[in-house]
C-alpha cells in the first residue's frame, strides 16, 4: 500500500460520518469528468472515497465536450466546460483535461492520481485553506446562508448556491465507456450566483424553487473570489442535504 493510500485511508478513517445536518469543510475538490471519457471511471471512485470525509467537500462536475465522441453526457453542463476552461486560463499550465481536479480553486491535478490529490490537499490545508466559515440551513421552503464579517472578501467574491444529487448511477450506453454502470458522487446539478460578498457579516435568504433540479437532494454554497470567467480562490463553502 502506497503512502498516499495510507494516509488518505487514516483520514478517511479518523472522520467521523457525516451528520444529516449542515457539513463545514475545510477543503473543496472539484472533478471534471465525463460519461465519454474511458479514463475517467477509476477518479469517479476516488471522488466517492474522498466525498465520505466531511472535512473535504468532493463535487462531480460533468462537461460535454466529449459529447461527440458517441454518448451524450447525461449529467454534463456546458457551465462546466466553461469553468474548468476558466481555471485553466488562470495557472501557468493552461491544462484542460479529463479527469482533472481542482482543489479550492487553485491547485490542479489528474483526479484519478490518489497521490496527486492528496498532494494538493495537504497543500491547501498547509496554505490556510477555507478561511470564512458559512452557515446553511433549511427554513421552511427557503435556504439561509449566513457570513460573518471577513477581510477575506475585501475586493468582493462571488456567492454560489449550487443544487446537489449525492448520489446517481449512470448504465452509460454507447462511447468509449459503453456497456458500464458508473456511480457519481455529489453531482452539481446548476449554479446560482446569490450575491457579490463584500466581506460584511450577512444572510441570505434563497427560495428552494428557484435553485432546485430535478434529483437534487442536497445544495452546496462556494463562497470565491475572482469572477466567474476569471475565478480565484475558493475562500468558505458548505454543504447541506435538505432531507423531506
Amino acid at each position: 500500500m502506497t503512502f498516499a493510500r495510507t494516509t488518505l485511508a487514516l483520514l478517511l478513517a479518523l472522520a467521523a460520518s457525516p451528520a444529516l445536518g449542515q457539513s463545514q469543510p475545510k477543503t473543496v475538490v472539484e472533478l471534471f469528468t465525463s460519461q465519454g471519457c474511458a479514463s475517467c471511471p477509476p477518479a469517479d471512485a476516488l471522488l466517492t472515497e474522498i466525498a465520505k470525509d466531511p472535512q473535504v467537500l468532493a463535487l462531480t462536475l460533468a462537461v460535454d465536450y466529449w459529447d461527440y465522441v458517441g454518448w451524450k453526457d447525461t449529467l454534463a453542463l456546458h457551465g462546466h466546460s466553461l469553468r474548468q476552461k476558466a481555471y485553466a486560463d488562470q495557472r501557468p499550465d493552461r491544462k484542460v483535461f479529463t479527469p482533472q481536479v481542482v482543489v479550492d480553486g487553485m491547485l490542479s491535478a489528474k483526479g484519478s492520481d490518489r497521490a496527486a490529490l492528496q498532494r494538493a490537499l495537504f497543500a491547501a490545508r498547509s496554505g490556510g485553506g477555507l478561511t470564512v466559515p458559512v452557515s446553511v440551513k433549511r427554513d421552511g421552503d427557503a435556504v439561509e446562508i449566513s457570513l460573518p464579517e471577513s477581510k477575506a472578501a475585501a475586493d468582493g467574491a462571488d456567492l454560489w448556491l449550487c443544487p446537489v444529487m449525492r448520489s446517481q448511477t449512470v448504465a452509460i450506453g454507447r462511447g468509449e465507456n459503453g456497456g458500464r454502470n458508473v456511480t457519481y458522487s455529489n453531482v452539481v446539478r446548476g449554479w446560482t450566483r446569490v450575491a457579490i460578498w463584500q466581506g460584511d457579516a450577512r444572510s441570505y435568504r434563497v427560495a428552494l424553487k428557484d435553485v432546485s433540479r430535478d434529483g437534487s437532494d442536497s445544495v452546496a454554497v462556494l463562497v470565491q473570489t475572482g469572477s466567474p470567467t476569471t475565478p480565484g480562490p475558493i475562500i468558505g463553502a458548505a454543504f447541506l442535504p435538505l432531507g423531506n
